[in-house]
């Protein structure tokens, strides 16, 4: 279960959007997150240039997933200054770094691998990495510590805005199930703390219908393109779980029409969103 944990945030500048650095009062890991116009500035902080693993974080316009890419480097702010003149995509970049600069080479391999990983697994963000990092050979102990240590970065990346390495469905204890239904189509899901998770396995409409949103349109069509949606016996399937903004955006996406997700989405007892959750 998870612990109530106390995380200390540093701002170099003053403010609050800029450079960040972030740690576990009591842990060795520390995070240092920079905007990408921010890269001049961030050379004078001494962690990134660290022995550590970055994450580059953005968007593109054809992708229905915000993109991630995972790397490592013995000295990340060189790694980091070759991919502003390559990728186009980022805006953040995320530094995972000790505070004593203690990690090897095969370490931040091992982090690299394990990271892209459970990032495939956990499947939040698109990955940009044409190809991981293979497994590094390490004795098992190290590998333990290496492990404990991820725990703590995916806390840090979580608490910066981007939590990667998070489940999306919530514990069995605190799940709210809700429905949205029209005519034979059913999608099931749950309110999160990022919008709606609309659950894999759940339905929705194939054809759009008229007064769907332009926006709307266009996110189908990458959930198509993406095969996060999948056409099957005349209808579309979710392949996977995915999280919506907002109630709204699910239930439109669902149904392939102008909806309020408050009033769509129902428990099994009929009782809509709203009334539970906004009344």
């Amino acid at each position: 279960m998870p612990r109530p944990q106390t995380i200390q945030i540093f701002l170099p500048d003053g403010t609050p959007t800029s450079i960040r650095e972030a740690e576990l009062t009591n842990r060795l890991v520390k995070a240092v997150l920079f905007p990408r116009n921010k890269l001049q500035e961030v050379a004078k902080r001494e962690l990134v240039h660290f022995t550590g693993v970055y994450f580059l974080f953005g968007a593109k316009e054809d992708a229905a997933k915000p993109v991630v890419y995972i790397g490592e480097g013995e000295d990340c702010y060189k790694r980091i200054l070759n991919h502003n003149r390559i990728k186009d995509f980022w805006t953040y970049c995320i530094v995972i770094t000790t505070k004593t600069n203690e990690y090897t080479k095969t370490d931040v391999k091992f982090l690299e691998h394990y990271s892209i990983q459970i990032a495939t697994q956990i499947d939040r963000y698109h990955l940009d990495n044409d190809t991981g990092s293979r497994k590094t050979s390490l004795p098992e102990s190290r590998e333990y510590d290496l492990l404990d240590n991820f725990d703590t970065a995916k806390i840090l990346l979580a608490t910066l805005g981007y939590p990667i390495f998070e489940e999306k469905r919530k514990p069995q204890q605190t799940k709210e199930i809700f429905f949205c239904q029209r005519g034979t189509i059913k999608a099931i899901g749950e309110l999160v703390d990022e919008g709606f998770l609309v659950y894999k396995g759940s339905q929705s409409e194939i054809i759009n219908r008229k007064g769907i949103s332009t926006w709307i349109l266009n996110l189908r069509e990458k959930l198509i393109a993406e095969s996060v949606l999948q056409e099957q016996d005349g209808v579309l399937i979710f392949t996977s779980d995915y999280i919506f903004n907002s109630p709204s955006a699910a239930a439109a996406t669902v149904l392939a029409s102008a909806a309020n997700g408050w009033k769509r989405w129902k428990d099994n007892q009929g009782k809509t969103l709203d009334e539970l959750k906004r009344a």
